[in-house]
């Protein structure tokens, strides 16, 4: 998973949970909206810190040299592909944007971008909570691997 300027410490708090029980790795590119010592950042993941992988990166050309050449899946509420129709591959990246204003239109333009994907909602709603976007997200890709790693 990669996260795009979180602001949220309790949205990341419950993400670095998600990645450790999960498996899966956490990005972050800067700037983040909150200091890493946050008690609420601390207090969603619990005890999780020590177990998940997270990586904070200062730029989003420096997180995508550190995982390309991985497929890049782009989560947007304007996506033209729903996210149970993408078959998912080892290493592909989850990508979500900022909790007020998702992802940039020159994120969402950039030629790295695999495909850009939504999840479904009732018309006229904005938007699901991110931690929310990305558990649902990250679960159907691991389901499609059977759930490797996991019991």
């Amino acid at each position: 998973m990669l996260l795009h300027s979180p602001e949220i410490p309790g949205n990341t708090g419950n993400l670095i949970r998600l990645a450790a029980i999960t498996g899966a790795e956490l990005h972050l590119v800067e700037p983040v909206g909150f200091d890493f010592s946050d008690a609420k950042l601390r207090r969603a993941g619990l005890d999780y810190h020590d177990l998940a992988v997270m990586t904070v990166h200062p730029d989003l050309p420096t997180a995508f040299a550190a995982l390309l050449p991985a497929r890049v899946y782009a989560f947007t509420s304007g996506g033209d592909q729903l996210f149970t129709d993408v078959a998912y591959g080892p290493g592909d990246v989850l990508l979500f944007g900022r909790e007020s204003t998702g992802l940039p239109a020159e994120v969402l333009a950039d030629p790295r971008i695999t495909g850009r994907v939504r999840l479904p909602m009732q018309p006229s709603r904005r938007s699901l909570n991110l931690a929310n976007s990305a558990s649902i997200a990250l679960y159907e890709a691991w389901r499609q691997h059977g759930f490797a790693g996991g019991s």
